[in-house]
């Protein structure tokens, strides 16, 4: 962050972010997840499930490749 100032010596912070297009990919991905999941069970607790299974599938293809890999 910038502490730059301004004409009246306020203080005013810049803040300027450049993982925008990463963190609309890792959101598109999670939805994916989440309706991939819920149509294998269409009920409420179906749904709060494919929420979870969303969240930490990640874990489990790592998981899955580092023990093909003998890791």
């Amino acid at each position: 962050m910038n502490m730059a100032k301004t004409s009246n010596e306020k203080m005013v912070k810049v803040v300027r972010s450049d993982q925008g297009q990463l963190a609309l990919l890792l959101f598109t991905a999670y939805v994916g997840a989440v309706i991939y999941f819920f149509q294998q069970d269409l009920t409420v607790w179906g749904f709060i499930v494919a929420l979870l299974k969303a969240i930490f599938w990640p874990a489990y293809v790592v998981f899955e490749a580092l023990s093909g890999f003998g890791v």
